[in-house]
């Protein structure tokens, strides 16, 4: 950037705006239109998907002479619409045309979401640049002592929103409470009210889950670190996900889980989780009563292979990318 750029960017910095990202992306088109472009083949990392979307942005890498390395997070609003709102498929279509279309190389955060990319690249028939997948790095939740549990306590983190299929542990729930009443054990459910999750909505807030079922919205580390300490598992029923991070916090946190059976889970769990159908409530239930014993088989099994996880670390990814880029 030449000092005029620069300045610009710092008065954006300093000016108080919840469209920054926005501004910053039409300032860049503005400030790229007005003058002759020399990247001079320098790579050009965009590490968000956001204005992919915008054709803008296509003519500019173009005529910057700048050899674009982009981060893929997943393809779901391609692959799984039915759980993303309005409109967005077709965003996302846009965005990862960009991407095979512009590309010198892209970053991903799993092998799952090469694979996914790649589907798209042959389906609309373009090549697919070089790429890596580097697991992103984690940081430890803070030290606490585990929540206070009179009973045994399971947690799922996430936003509220169909593609974490809460719905599914919901009518779990409700099952055992039926068959168990006051001994059933406890849900604590992590994470804010999203999109698409009405019916899971409805059923928190009418369902006669009494304190079996119970809600945090608002939760920091240090409270995150709580619960999860005093949890049997953590609960992952996603339908898809592009990498997983509470499944390293919960692994970080020495406790197990039980998640859904996907090509991502297979990935970064290592060999650890517990994977199940996440359409199988039977399964579900059958696992979570499992868990719920102290004698647990399959839970004492999983601890033993917890033993030996490795999380990966910022320093790890970094590491990776570098000695990837050195390769273009």
């Amino acid at each position: 950037m030449d000092r005029k750029a620069s300045s610009a960017l710092f008065d954006l910095l300093a000016e108080p705006s919840v469209s920054f990202r926005r501004n910053l992306f039409l300032g860049a088109l503005r400030h790229g239109a007005k003058r002759k472009c020399a990247g001079n083949g320098r790579f050009y990392l965009n590490i968000g998907h956001t204005g992919l979307n915008d054709p803008g942005l296509r003519d500019w890498v173009r005529r910057a002479d700048v050899r674009p390395i982009y981060f893929v997070h997943d393809l779901i609003p391609v692959s799984h619409p039915q759980y993303c709102r309005a409109g967005e498929r077709e965003r996302h279509i846009e965005r990862m045309r960009t991407v095979v279309e512009t590309a010198a190389g892209v970053i991903t955060n799993s092998q799952a979401t090469i694979a996914n990319l790649r589907q798209f690249a042959s389906e609309v028939r373009k090549p697919l640049a070089p790429t890596v997948a580097a697991w992103l790095g984690s940081t430890s939740l803070p030290a606490s002592s585990p929540a206070p549990a009179d009973r045994p306590n399971f947690v799922t983190l996430g936003t509220v929103e169909a593609r974490k299929n809460h719905i599914l542990l919901l009518e779990v729930w409700g099952g055992l409470i039926e068959k168990l009443g006051s001994a059933a054990p406890r849900l604590t459910v992590v994470g804010q009210r999203g999109w698409e999750a009405q019916r899971a909505i409805e059923m928190l807030d009418r369902e006669a889950f009494g304190d079996a079922v119970i809600e945090i919205s608002d939760c920091d580390d240090a409270e995150l670190a709580r619960q999860l300490r005093a949890a049997r598992a953590l609960l992952f029923p996603s339908f898809a996900e592009g990498f997983g991070m509470p499944l390293i916090e919960a692994f970080q946190a020495g406790v197990p889980a039980i998640a859904s059976d996907l090509p991502v889970f297979r990935e970064i769990g290592q060999g650890i989780p517990d994977l199940l159908d996440p359409t199988d409530r039977v399964a579900w239930q059958r696992a979570i009563e499992d868990y719920s014993r102290a004698d647990s088989v399959a839970r004492n099994a999983q601890l033993r292979r917890l033993s030996s996880f490795e999380a990966p670390t910022w320093d790890d990814h970094f590491a990776k990318v570098d000695s990837w880029l050195d390769t273009l």
